[in-house]
């Protein structure tokens, strides 16, 4: 096999985006068919590149002043999931906070069905917006500096799509787009927020989901933008939520958390961390599990056991290793926990990819941050 070619494939959606649909009422975020191919995180980081040596590899100043606004847009779509008509709309000086590291989406055609919605970038993004608007060449256009022919943008963006070696087609705004939803999807983001960044309408939401203020969401969203940039952590087994309980022992403190995905996880910390992370009922809250404590479960029938946080899920990836395997749960809300299960263990379990199953862990394996 030519492993060049094997390696710019893009990768195919194996139907995990469907099945999850299927389990899931409230996190319809992106039309995905069976079968349907979005670039992954590598590629889309390799059209990145490809963008960025396109823009500065011209002599002529006007020539790469109208590159630099190409790969501004296709920066703006590969790290917001913007729409290419939301993009070319936005006007700099109003619609984009480099402050807070957000702009606003449909400002100009705003209507009480249809807010804007605020949407966070990264940090690095918002630097580099920030240098073009200071940039003396962009001086005279700043207000219209997106307002670009979107057929011309198309054709561009097919252009370093087949340069990379991609079908032309996965290189097209839409399906840049789609390729950012899976990739928060897979990162866990948790999928409400997904659906709010995107645009999409929420008509299924949780109860829970309703008690998440615009700030929470936002709140939510930059910290895994910060998380994604620094890749300070992996983002399995990562819960965000609100405290909705403590309970305070003598010696130790039992606390409540709602993810925005409707799941509940109990954690049991000791008082002087209850004290020192200065924890309440309604703040917001990160919930980590080492994969080595979930423990899995085959069936469909809860099991009865001593472990507080049960949750059931199909398995969507398995990968065997010599002495340990590790097995990628999805659950209802379409989070991934992983948990990895020694060798003769997994030959007892005896799953096979889309195994029903119910991962569970308790309360002293959580832990707490505060970020």
């Amino acid at each position: 096999m030519d492993r060049k070619k094997y390696d710019m494939e893009p990768k195919r959606f194996e139907g995990q985006t469907m099945s999850m649909q299927e389990r899931t009422s409230h996190a319809r975020i992106v039309s995905v068919p069976k079968g349907s191919r979005y670039l992954d995180p590598v590629q889309l980081n390799r059209l990145e590149e490809a963008f960025r040596e396109w823009a500065k590899g011209t002599p002529r100043s006007d020539v790469r002043l109208s590159r630099k606004r190409i790969l501004l847009i296709f920066l703006l779509i590969r790290y917001t999931g913007a729409k290419l008509n939301e993009v070319l709309a936005l006007n700099p000086l109003r619609d984009i906070n480099l402050d807070s590291q957000s702009m606003v989406f449909g400002k100009s055609d705003a209507t009480p069905d249809r807010p804007p919605r605020e949407v966070q970038i990264p940090e690095a993004l918002a630097r580099e917006i920030q240098a073009a608007l200071d940039d003396i060449a962009f001086q005279k256009s700043r207000d219209g500096l997106f307002n670009v022919d979107p057929g011309h943008v198309r054709r561009k963006f097919y252009e370093r799509a087949v340069a990379c070696g991609f079908p032309k087609e996965l290189g097209g705004p839409d399906a840049i787009r789609k390729s950012r939803a899976v990739e928060l999807m897979r990162n866990n983001m948790p999928l409400p927020v997904v659906q709010k960044i995107l645009g999409h309408s929420t008509p299924n939401l949780t109860a829970s989901f309703v008690s998440f203020s615009d700030d929470d969401i936002q709140q939510v969203a930059k910290l895994f933008l910060e998380k994604e940039a620094s890749r300070k952590t992996s983002a399995r087994n990562t819960f965000f939520g609100k405290i909705s309980a403590i309970q305070r022992g003598d010696i130790q403190a039992k606390v409540e958390l709602v993810t925005i995905g409707g799941d509940q996880v109990t954690a049991l910390i000791t008082n002087d961390s209850l004290a020192r992370l200065g924890l309440k009922p309604g703040m917001l809250i990160t919930a980590e599990v080492k994969a080595p404590w979930v423990v899995l479960q085959k069936g469909d029938e809860e099991p009865k056991c001593t472990a507080e946080n049960k949750f059931k899920g199909n398995i969507d990836r398995i990968n065997k290793g010599q002495v340990t395997t590790e097995y990628v749960v999805r659950i209802a809300d379409g989070t991934e926990l992983c948990s990895l299960v020694a060798g003769e263990s997994s030959s007892r379990l005896a799953l096979k990819e889309n195994d029903s199953v119910w991962a569970m862990f308790n309360s002293f394996s959580v832990v707490l941050h505060l970020d």
